[in-house]
C-alpha cells in the first residue's frame, strides 16, 4: 500500500497512468514523446511505477511495452474507500478503473497462499462462486475440454475450452460471453492465468487477450473485482461486500 500511495502522490505519475488508461501497451519511446521531459526522467517515474505494480511491462519481439495494472488501485479501493463510501460511489470507482484500450489487458496480484490452494480457488466451482458474483464453474480441467459458468440453476454466462492446464502453474482458457447479446456478440477472447510462487506468497498474472479493438468494456472490466475477492478471500476467508462490476452480472 505505502509504495502504491508514494507512486499516486507525484503529478508526473499519474499523467502517465492516464496515458496508459487512454492507450494500453505503449513503448517508452511513444511515452516519452507526450512529456515534456528527458527519455531517462519519464524511465525514472515508470520504474516507481513498475515496483508499486501499476505498471506490468512485456517484451514483444524487440519492443517492451508498457500496461497499466488497475489491481492495485481496486485493493485500495476496497480498503480504504468502500467502507466509506456510499455505494454508488464505488460503483464509479469501479467504471473509472476499466480500460479502454484493444487487444490485451494485463492484471497482476500478490496473494499470500500456495500455488496449490490458488490452483484450487481458480478451478473449484464452489470456491470461484464466492469471488465471481455467484458464478459456478464446471469442468473436468484437461486439456481441450469445456467449462461452463453459471448461477446456480440458471442460465450460463460464460463458456469456453481448455486449451492448456498445468497445475498449479498455468491455465489458457479461450472464452465466450453470454450474459446478453452485445458481449456474445465479441466472439471468442482467450484467458491466461499463470502462478509463481514468491517467498510465501503467489503472484499472479491473468491477461486477457485476444480482444478485437474497441470491445465491450464488460469483457475485462471485472477482473480487478474478481481479483482483489479471490485474494481477500483466500487471506481472510471474507467475501467483498462492495459492489461488483458488470462483468458476469
Amino acid at each position: 500500500m505505502d509504495a502504491v500511495f508514494k507512486a499516486l502522490a507525484d503529478s508526473t505519475r499519474r499523467d502517465l497512468l492516464d496515458e496508459l488508461f487512454r492507450n494500453d501497451g505503449q513503448t517508452l519511446h511513444a511515452l516519452e514523446a507526450r512529456f515534456e521531459m528527458t527519455r531517462y526522467g519519464v524511465m525514472k517515474h515508470l520504474r516507481v511505477l513498475e515496483d508499486a505494480g501499476l505498471v506490468l511491462t512485456r517484451r514483444r519481439g524487440r519492443e517492451k511495452l508498457h500496461f497499466l495494472n488497475p489491481v492495485p488501485i481496486r485493493l485500495v479501493h476496497d480498503r480504504w474507500v468502500s467502507k466509506y463510501a456510499e455505494p454508488w460511489a464505488a460503483g464509479l470507482s469501479d467504471l473509472k478503473t476499466r480500460l479502454e484500450s484493444p487487444m490485451e489487458k494485463i492484471f497482476e496480484i500478490y496473494i499470500k497462499t500456495t500455488p496449490e490452494r490458488l490452483w484450487e480457488a481458480i478451478t473449484d466451482g464452489e470456491i470461484r462462486s464466492k469471488y465471481q458474483f455467484g458464478s459456478v464453474i464446471t469442468s473436468d480441467w484437461t486439456p481441450g475440454s469445456r467449462f461452463v459458468m453459471a448461477p446456480r440453476g440458471g442460465e450460463p454466462l460464460g463458456e469456453g475450452e481448455n486449451l492448456e492446464v498445468d497445475p498449479p502453474r498455468r491455465l489458457v482458457q479461450s472464452m465466450r460471453a453470454l450474459w446478453g447479446e452485445d458481449v456474445k456478440a465479441e466472439g471468442t477472447s482467450r484467458v491466461t492465468w499463470e502462478i509463481e510462487p514468491v517467498g510465501d506468497s503467489c503472484r499472479l498474472t491473468v491477461t486477457h487477450d485476444q480482444l478485437r479493438e474497441g470491445a465491450n468494456e464488460q469483457l475485462y472490466g471485472g477482473w480487478p473485482m474478481i481479483l482483489s475477492g479471490l485474494k481477500t478471500w483466500l487471506e481472510t476467508g471474507e467475501l467483498l461486500t462492495t459492489p461488483g462490476s458488470l462483468m458476469y452480472t
